[in-house]
């Protein structure tokens, strides 16, 4: 088994404001070591066997080629308390990614990611894993800030470097971040070179490493209101870009609305996935001037809003939300479709 440790990263540096506990926290992590796994047998055992006495909170994250169904995924980060784990696809291909597969599927083993859509997409359609039972912390931040009073406009979600930054979680100013992603504009092929360089090792367990430290200060703030939508959303995000034709019903059940969190005077509604067809062409009609259209709809429903983009999948418009803000949403978006013609 490959072992590569992180001595105080240097791109990674503490916001002293917060009090200096980024410091302690940092020190404490960098001797946590690193494996890269291209064998099962690497794994820790509890991992690869899912058991409901044994039950788990990681640290998740993907990194590829253009992430996505048709992409390249090319390593799978996992960070336990005492370990990060570099699982290289690219060497272990489908043998290892089989064997990880129940633990991906597996309600007993929290993942926790942050923004799960493509990562959940590229899992599903290169090896037929159905991830299940994520914490996404960009879902789990925009439902503390809304429980704070906070409102948000629709489309600002938090990036990964954006949560670090935030002395509330973290307070880390992620400066390789960003020369990864110019590595990556000039070369997409970067994650895919063996072997793993240091700066590679670095990047993807600095992904990972703080995520169970942050998922913990999440869950103190999150009520149990909060907690069920988070349950729910991270279930909805995970199947977004994954249409199949059985209209998911293979994929583990939505949770239901538990019985501590029902407020007469303030009723939670049903959330769902719905996915509405653009005719082929028609999707900047849709979406508009500069998104103008789009952010309209956005702006009058309660309800997430998302299109495949460049990455796909093309002509399709997902919306995810309270059942009636959804159907709302569905509405108004058919009545732009008909304008068209």
């Amino acid at each position: 088994m490959a072992d590569t440790a992180i001595h105080g990263s240097p791109e990674l540096q503490g916001n002293h404001s917060s009090g200096g506990n980024y410091a302690d926290l940092d020190a404490q992590l960098s001797m946590v070591p690193i494996y890269i796994v291209t064998h099962a047998s690497q794994l820790p055992y509890e991992f690869l066997n899912p058991s409901p006495e044994r039950q788990l909170v990681i640290g998740f994250d993907c990194e590829g080629v253009d992430l996505c169904r048709h992409g390249t995924l090319c390593i799978m980060q996992l960070a336990f308390p005492n370990a990060v784990y570099l699982v290289d696809v690219i060497q272990g291909g489908e043998m290892l990614m089989k064997a990880c597969k129940p633990a991906l599927e597996s309600s007993y083993i929290t993942k926790v990611i942050h923004d799960c859509k493509r990562d959940s997409e590229a899992l599903y359609f290169q090896y037929g894993i159905k991830l299940h039972n994520v914490v996404d912390t960009q879902i789990a931040y925009s439902l503390i800030e809304e429980q704070e009073g906070r409102t948000r406009l629709p489309d600002d979600y938090i990036s990964f470097v954006g949560l670090l930054a935030d002395p509330r979680y973290c307070g880390v100013s992620y400066l390789e971040k960003q020369e990864v992603r110019v590595l990556l504009r000039q070369d997409p092929g970067y994650w895919t070179y063996r072997p793993l360089s240091e700066q590679m090792v670095r990047a993807a367990a600095d992904d990972v490493r703080f995520l169970l430290y942050i998922y913990h200060k999440m869950m103190d703030k999150l009520n149990n209101k909060s907690l069920w939508h988070l349950a729910v959303r991270g279930a909805l995000y995970c199947r977004c870009f994954c249409i199949n034709d059985n209209e998911f019903a293979d994929w583990p059940p939505i949770p239901p609305i538990p019985d501590d969190v029902i407020d007469k005077e303030n009723a939670l509604e049903e959330e769902i996935l719905s996915v509405l067809h653009v005719p082929p062409g028609k999707m900047g009609c849709v979406i508009g001037k500069r998104g103008a259209s789009i952010l309209s709809v956005k702006e009058s429903c309660n309800a997430e809003i998302l299109v495949g983009g460049a990455k796909g999948p093309p002509d399709k418009v997902f919306i995810i939300g309270p059942l009636k803000q959804v159907r709302k949403a569905e509405a108004i978006l058919r009545g732009k479709m008909l304008e068209m013609y």
